[in-house]
């Protein structure tokens, strides 16, 4: 087996440990980040549907409940869960991954009762007034699950609707009845805001960076390698070859090889320079024995 063989065999091993080394702790890395990525995208969600919450409350509601009163007649625009999940499903279209939704433990409208993993993660934030967000995952239909939950507590202006049904709109008591969507109680946690994503994402996510970490770290290591090559061709296997060579020739006879120019200070030129002193005295000895 040739030199270079040889060590294009020791390269590749090495940097194939040290590849799949590397390569493993990157794929966790990037699973990571691209946790971190999706968690993000949710949280501006959840800001944008909180703005909206906020608009609707301050700007849109007392416009549409002059309407309301006059009319005796329900307009959904006038909840903030309405104007939100709205919003968002239009936001959908961009994002269809990603699903949202105001879970709450007694809802008026029966279509924003919690589930019960959902009603865990409300009940903790109640449990723990101080926690702003909470994030976790889960088992869904379609696999597994990242959520990022923020809790809604119940503020003034949710109690003119949901003390008790007599303060409520007749209109409002007449669509959702008066069994559900009462009783809230100030600054009590009431529900939650829940973006849910399935975890598919971010591994797709991390996949695709992964793939182009593999293309990169392959082509490095083959112009690494051809780098290598190279080097150890021409300062290392070359002058062998030329002393290799000449060692030859002088072992035929030939008296009028030429001595081997000695280039730099290192092994090479230190072997090249020992034949040509091996050289001068075979000579010299040659020329005694005549």
């Amino acid at each position: 087996m040739k030199l270079m063989t040889k060590f294009n065999l020791i390269l590749l091993v090495l940097f194939g440990v040290a590849g799949l080394v590397i390569s493993q702790i990157a794929y966790s890395f990037l699973i990571k980040s691209a946790r971190r990525e999706v968690l993000q995208e949710a949280e501006l969600m959840l800001a944008s549907a909180k703005a909206v919450r906020e608009y609707t409350t301050s700007n849109l509601s007392p416009l549409i409940w002059d309407a309301v009163k006059t009319t005796h007649t329900f307009h959904p625009e006038t909840v903030p869960a309405f104007g939100a999940t709205t919003t968002f499903k239009k936001l959908r279209q961009y994002y269809p991954d990603y699903e949202y939704k105001e879970a709450a433990l007694n809802p008026m409208n029966p279509r924003d009762r919690a589930s019960s993993w959902e009603e865990d993660v409300i009940r903790g934030l109640r449990d723990h007034p101080d926690q702003k967000q909470v994030v976790g995952e889960r088992d869904a239909a379609q696999g597994r699950s990242l959520y990022l939950a923020v809790p809604i507590k119940a503020e003034p202006e949710c109690l003119e609707c949901h003390s008790v049904p007599t303060a409520a709109p007749d209109s409002l008591v007449a669509k959702y009845g008066r069994d559900n969507g009462f009783g809230w109680e100030y600054g009590d946690v009431i529900a939650a805001q829940i973006v849910s994503v399935p975890m598919s994402v971010p591994v797709q996510i991390a996949n695709k960076a992964y793939r182009s970490l593999l293309i990169y770290l392959v082509v490095t290591l083959v112009l690494t390698i051809a780098a290598l090559d190279a080097g150890v061709y021409w300062f290392v296997i070359r002058p062998l070859k030329l002393v290799s060579e000449s060692a030859n020739r002088v072992s035929k006879g030939e008296k009028d090889v030429p001595p081997l120019p000695v280039k730099g200070k290192d092994e090479i030129a230190d072997v090249t320079a020992s034949f040509n002193r091996m050289q001068v005295s075979l000579i010299k000895a040659f020329k005694m024995l005549e």
